[in-house]
């Protein structure tokens, strides 16, 4: 399907509600196909690649988490879904909770699992991670002045930068620098759907605290901890995810109707 110009790969399997599926930074349609397995029995399930993941084209400029969210808006409306449930991980939630707050008469209920969103707590060990790596990335540029200047940062970037950092390059490295500094803090009270979240303990990407925060902000909200699990969460602990979420959903009740 092509959205303002994007060639988006998507997949749709089973009948019934729609639900959307949503991926994380750096994944993309099979990293959460163990989601759709679960609930195309008895949902219609949507899963796209964002724009830049999997098969997906990527962005032809920089954009921000609500251009994605309109992107995502725009596929709705192609596929004339007027109501649905959207599930999202990592960013995928992000978007989730954008599209919630901005569309909640479409959003007929939501599930964010170790979503992005919040802006992280930043302490003395964070700045001085910060301006060492301005401080090494000046000292690279000098000392290695003869390499082509984009040659030269690539291999800078490859050997200090963060792991998402290191994975992305061109624009989706523009975009993901742009993703990483906002703050959805103030969109969470406006999501009046019911919203589950589903939170790894060992998750160091979107540490706990971050759904503790969402469980409060967000009215009609709960919080289930996964023990032992990490930022994938619903597949460090499937079976006891795949509970979690049909009886959100309140899947038996729809197998029994």
């Amino acid at each position: 399907m092509n959205i303002e110009g994007i060639n988006l790969n998507y997949i749709v399997e089973g009948e019934g509600k729609d639900v959307l599926v949503l991926h994380g930074w750096g994944a993309n349609i099979n990293t959460v196909l163990p989601i759709v397995n679960i609930l195309k029995e008895k949902f219609k399930v949507h899963a796209l690649d964002l724009p830049g993941f999997g098969k997906s084209q990527e962005p032809k400029e920089p954009i921000d988490s609500f251009k994605y969210a309109d992107i995502v808006k725009a596929y709705m409306d192609s596929m004339e879904i007027k109501n649905v449930i959207l599930i999202g991980h990592s960013f995928g939630g992000k978007l989730s909770i954008i599209l919630g707050s901005k569309y909640p008469e479409m959003v007929d209920k939501i599930v964010l699992v170790n979503s992005a969103g919040l802006i992280p707590r930043r302490g003395f060990k964070y700045y001085i991670k910060v301006y060492s790596f301005k401080t090494l990335k000046f000292l690279y540029k000098s000392l290695f002045f003869w390499i082509k200047n984009e040659e030269k940062m690539e291999k800078f970037y490859k050997k200090f930068g963060s792991t998402d950092y290191k994975d992305s390059s061109g624009i989706m490295r523009k975009i993901l620098v742009i993703v990483v500094n906002e703050n959805l803090l103030p969109l969470l009270n406006k999501i009046k759907a019911p919203t589950l979240l589903i939170w790894g303990d060992k998750d160091t990407a979107t540490p706990l605290y971050m759904g503790k925060i969402m469980e409060k902000e967000i009215k009609d909200s709960g919080l289930v901890v996964l023990e032992n699990t990490g930022h994938y969460s619903y597949l460090d602990d499937y079976q006891r995810f795949t509970l979690i979420l049909r009886n959100f959903l309140q899947y038996e009740n729809i197998v029994n109707s």
